[in-house]
């Protein structure tokens, strides 16, 4: 980690690695999926320590607190000390896994592609029944 004062968003989110690559951290950034300090932003914006981020990645979104700046990528351990995740934040995402492990989403069924043979019948059988 280096004493940067400012860093691009997307390199940062980049050696953070909570994105594989740069140009999928600039992607996501401006689809609207990261925003800094709750406002909309774009790939170039600067950030700074104490900035807060809120990532949706998914499903799961995190809410976390620019704790150092650093413009190369590390190992996890060391990304993992660039930031700290709010208490509030990881309660929520543990409320959020408990409610899909309970409950069943049914539109996970139907995600795997084409219908097979053994699915039309089912689909003909509901349709003769209603």
């Amino acid at each position: 980690m280096s004493t940067l004062e400012k860093l691009r968003i997307d390199k940062w989110l980049w050696a953070a690695r909570f994105y594989k690559t740069r140009s999928i951290a600039a992607d996501e950034i401006a689809k609207g999926r990261v925003l800094i300090n709750e406002q909309l932003c774009k790939p170039a914006r600067e950030i700074k320590v104490g900035d807060q981020l809120t990532i949706q990645q998914g499903q799961i979104e995190k809410v976390v607190m620019v704790r150092a700046l650093s413009s190369v990528r590390g190992p996890a351990p060391v990304a993992q000390t660039l930031y700290e995740e709010t208490q509030e934040s990881i309660e929520k995402r543990e409320l959020e896994k408990e409610r899909r492990r309970f409950i069943h989403e049914p539109a996970d069924d139907y995600t795997k592609g084409r219908p097979t043979k053994r699915d039309r019948r089912e689909l003909e059988h509901w349709r003769r029944v209603f």
